[in-house]
């Protein structure tokens, strides 16, 4: 007995690939000894070999079943010793599974994806941002950095978490920042000092631009006076962390119901979006793609930041424009080329 429990603490330490081998190797040289010692019985060795492993599994159908005497004692040798061996393999697989999802829920896996979206410093804001994201393209794979212990969102698969300081290159590549799509960095309510807020932000966002400068960023900002700082690293877009909620604020006290207009804009759940709109080389003018798209049931609406287009519909559309229009998901995914 004390032989056996030495044996099964060996055998539990060894690594996953030496139970591997191992198992398919005691199971084909099993399946070709019982093949061997009873021809007869079952006729090839696939038959064999199936009735090792229903044997090892306990399962036992009965269709086939030794019946010599060599047979019954290679039979009562799976019962002693392969019964055991397919549990250490159950095992090792549980064990590999539960392992892996603490792993996981540690924020300590490399994320191996690509053409994902960067989601820095967890918060309310992010989390509605994750939401967004998953309501707009389901499908989309996110990846959260944060200091904190815990996996944020560990029930979706979609969602994977890197734990640390988001602004080290280690944990930026474990994030695989170099193939993402873009990056959005929040602002750390978590620290007090707003200064140091956009401080922390921009370090991030430095390092993002060093090692990624292709991904497109977009920055949370706490004090508009910061702004400049980021333009010098190259973020792509920022946004005022309270200057949207005042201005909305204003406007809809000023003017009643533009809080409803900027709440259908601002989410996917609420009907039409703005939508960007590929560049028809048949439209010479504004006013060609306003009058194409309006027959399709959207509206022209900029071009980049130019919200004015509409009193420009006489004049040419430059080679680099970017123009972006109202509609809802059915008929954007019509006027895709």
């Amino acid at each position: 007995m004390h032989l056996f429990r030495l044996l099964s603490v060996k055998m539990l330490k060894l690594s996953k690939t030496v139970i591997a081998i191992s198992t398919i190797i005691f199971v084909g040289a099993s399946a070709t000894l019982a093949y061997g010692l009873e021809p007869d019985t079952f006729t090839n060795w696939f038959n064999a070999f199936y009735w090792v492993l229903t044997t090892m599994a306990t399962v036992g159908y009965g269709d086939y079943f030794a019946v010599t005497i060599p047979g019954k004692i290679l039979t009562i040798f799976l019962y002693i010793f392969g019964i055991g061996l397919l549990s250490l393999v159950i095992g090792k697989i549980i064990d590999g599974i539960s392992i892996f999802q603490r792993k996981r829920g540690e924020g300590a896996l490399i994320f191996t994806g690509e053409n994902h979206i960067i989601i820095m410093n967890w918060s309310k804001k992010a989390q509605t941002a994750v939401n967004e994201i998953l309501l707009h393209q389901p499908k989309m794979s996110i990846v959260i950095i944060d200091e904190s212990g815990k996996h944020p969102m560990e029930t979706n698969p979609q969602v994977h978490y890197v734990k640390g300081d988001p602004a080290e290159d280690e944990v930026l590549k474990k994030a695989g920042v170099d193939k993402a799509r873009s990056a959005i960095i929040f602002a750390d309510t978590r620290i007090d000092e707003a200064s140091l807020i956009d401080g922390k932000s921009l370090l991030i966002a430095s390092s993002v631009e060093r090692i990624a400068p292709k991904v497109h960023t977009i920055v949370e900002i706490v004090q508009e006076k910061h702004i400049q700082n980021f333009r010098h690293v190259d973020v792509n877009e920022f946004v005022l962390s309270h200057d949207a909620i005042s201005r909305l604020a204003v406007r809809s006290a000023l003017q009643e119901g533009n809080s409803e207009v900027f709440r259908q804009l601002l989410s996917r759940q609420y009907g039409d979006d703005i939508y960007e709109i590929p560049h028809n080389g048949q439209w010479q003018t504004y006013g060609d793609a306003f009058q194409a798209l309006l027959v399709q049931g959207a509206t022209l609406l900029a071009d980049r930041g130019d919200l004015g287009i509409n009193r420009k519909l006489n004049e040419p559309i430059p080679k680099d424009a970017r123009l972006f229009m109202i509609c809802d998901k059915e008929t954007y995914k019509k006027l895709l080329p």
